[in-house]
């Protein structure tokens, strides 16, 4: 769907936009650093060795701050060029809190909102082109139960449709009644053979939908704990940076630790943003295999 195309786009620039503004900081904060041990350098009380190390981070910040500076140009192409037209740089986001993300998924979803995905749609389109009774087959393929529970994730039935958690189809038909009435076969100019593919086809929709929901609501149970883990270790590495940094200008403590616990802030801040960005995607997939727009 070009909507979700779109809304993916916009959130990969908003995350490219927010991980620029991470590392240009970074790279002003390593930079006033390498200063200041210069200046130590300078009058004999750090080492060369600190001298080089912090200029080693000044560096890789630059090279991270054009390469982020890069792929932010590029998303930006990729979204105009989706949009057909250049986007106006006021709607363009500055970081991922300017994303609104789609409305939060009720509780208690019927299953019923798949059948207006456009695959299944096709899927049933192709049935009734083989002369199928639509109404059997939904009554003989399709799953009518709850997908989410009362907190929006998955339900136990959603769940059970596959076998310990894996890709295996876990749903036996239920034959109400003909799917295709025997009487009126030899007046239309479809095979056996073509009315079997048309059902299998049908029962692959079927299962791809019910999949890919199982999918998305499995990573949304558990994305906010990460998110909320992963901000609390950057909480944490932030302030045994600045515990180290103390230490080393007075002396305690080596440039070794200063460096190692700035990498480590370095990744963690980084994969932070690449954990929200996960979370909004996953909002737009949700939407989308729920056949979002199309109804």
């Amino acid at each position: 769907m070009l909507l979700s195309t779109l809304a993916q786009a916009y959130l990969a620039l908003a995350a490219d936009r927010e991980a620029l503004r991470m590392v240009t900081a970074t790279l002003e904060a390593q930079e006033a650093t390498y200063s200041m041990i210069k200046k130590r350098y300078d009058v004999g009380v750090a080492s060369e060795l600190d001298l080089r190390r912090a200029q080693s981070l000044v560096e890789t910040a630059k090279g991270d701050v054009a390469r982020y500076t890069q792929l932010a140009a590029q998303d930006e192409n990729a979204l105009n060029l989706l949009a057909g037209s250049p986007v106006p740089p006021a709607l363009l986001p500055a970081d991922l809190s300017s994303f609104l993300p789609p409305k939060e998924i009720i509780s208690g979803l019927s299953s019923e909102l798949l059948l207006f995905r456009p695959d299944v749609l096709a899927a049933e389109h192709r049935l009734k082109a083989a002369n199928a009774n639509i109404g059997a087959a939904r009554a003989a393929l399709f799953p009518r139960i709850s997908l989410t529970t009362s907190i929006g994730t998955a339900s136990a039935e959603l769940s059970g449709l596959f076998k310990d958690g894996s890709s295996t189809w876990n749903f036996a038909p239920q034959i109400v009644m003909p799917i295709f009435d025997a009487r009126t076969w030899y007046a239309y100019d479809v095979t056996k053979i073509e009315k079997e593919i048309s059902v299998a086809q049908y029962e692959k929709s079927i299962q791809t939908a019910f999949r890919e929901v199982a999918d998305a609501l499995a990573e949304r149970g558990t994305i906010d704990q990460r998110v909320a883990a992963q901000q609390s270790l950057v909480n944490t590495v932030s302030e045994t940076c600045r515990l180290t940094e103390a230490r080393y200008k007075k002396g305690i403590d080596s440039y070794l630790s200063v460096l190692d616990t700035q990498r480590s802030l370095y990744a963690a801040q980084q994969a932070l943003i690449f954990l929200q960005l996960s979370r909004h995607v996953n909002s737009v997939a949700l939407y989308k295999v729920l056949g979002g727009g199309s109804k």
